[in-house]
């Protein structure tokens, strides 16, 4: 490939190939995740991450060596690796005297850092240590958040949007019930956040309707909130924008209720309500003899009294 006036041109068909995937589309692929420690990670975060990387299968890609790097003070090496996999999310995981048990999640915009949430682990159950069966690799998780922080604090609010995006999965037009297995359970509580993941079983219940049962598979975390780097307002916004082509076009005189429902409004021209044709009912008839007496009435010649006096 050659770069001229900062426009690369591929030279082989290989290369056009690559570009053509990292371009932009109007609806992207999966976000894949980088998952790495640094140079210090105790058994604990090792393995954690190790957990969440088999949650994470197929969309992540996990770096069994130790980067030397601190995110909130330079993110460079993040952004060289995001740019080099093609990833947008990242779980860092590093260990020190000050800090310890240190789980850092972030995202990526235009392969520049745009919100990182530093989270310590006080206990950790891993995903070997329960001893139930295991969701399938590349299960799509129901994500649960309870939890009032989740939706007054600002910090909180953007840590939902970063776990939902961390933990999404791929984008489906079609859910079977039978394929939802796996419930990921976020609880903001008493300043602390606990993690639960846990397996759902379809019992019999006599119904055409299961009985749902929830089983804990791991792995699980009691996680407490540290450090924060959030975008701006404005960034924000950015990187939520949606392309005008993705946007559906409003048609008049249609509207959908908080349920979905849609409600049409038709224009008619003013009806003649003289003329409008009613339901006729055996009550509302008149009698055979009152009709006969109304035909005679109506056929009798009238006569007209005249005064002769007038005359």
């Amino acid at each position: 490939m050659t770069q001229l006036d900062g426009v690369i041109k591929p030279k082989t068909k290989r290369s056009k190939r690559f570009l053509d995937k990292r371009a932009p589309k109007l609806t992207e692929d999966v976000k894949t995740t980088m998952i790495m420690k640094g140079g210090n990670a105790s058994q604990t975060v090792t393995q954690a991450l190790k957990d969440i990387y088999s949650l994470k299968k197929p969309n992540a890609v996990l770096y069994k060596k130790k980067n030397i790097t601190r995110p909130f003070e330079d993110s460079t090496s993040l952004e060289f690796f995001s740019k080099k996999t093609d990833c947008s999310l990242f779980l860092f995981g590093s260990h020190n005297k000050k800090r310890p048990n240190n789980l850092i999640f972030g995202r990526m915009f235009d392969f520049h850092v745009l919100d990182m949430v530093e989270l310590g682990v006080e206990k950790y159950v891993a995903l070997s240590e329960i001893k139930n069966s295991k969701c399938p690799e590349g299960t799509k998780p129901m994500l649960v958040f309870a939890g009032e922080a989740f939706d007054t604090d600002n910090e909180h609010k953007r840590l939902k949007s970063l776990l939902i995006d961390f933990f999404r999965g791929p984008t489906v037009s079609a859910v079977r019930l039978a394929g939802l297995e796996h419930v990921l359970h976020f609880t903001a509580l008493d300043g602390k956040i606990y993690m639960r993941s846990y397996r759902s079983l379809l019992k019999k219940s006599g119904c055409r309707t299961p009985r749902i049962e929830l089983e804990e598979m791991g792995p699980s975390f009691d996680l407490v909130l540290r450090r924060t780097h959030l975008a701006s307002d404005d960034l924000y916004k950015l990187a939520h924008r949606k392309p005008k082509a993705l946007k559906a076009k409003k048609k008049k005189n249609i509207s959908h209720n908080v349920f979905g429902t849609k409600f049409g409004r038709v224009h008619m021209q003013k009806q003649d309500l003289a003329k409008l044709q009613t339901r006729k009912m055996k009550g509302l008839r008149k009698r055979r003899g009152d009709v006969v007496a109304e035909d005679q009435d109506a056929q009798a010649p009238k006569v007209v009294k005249v005064d002769s006096s007038a005359a």
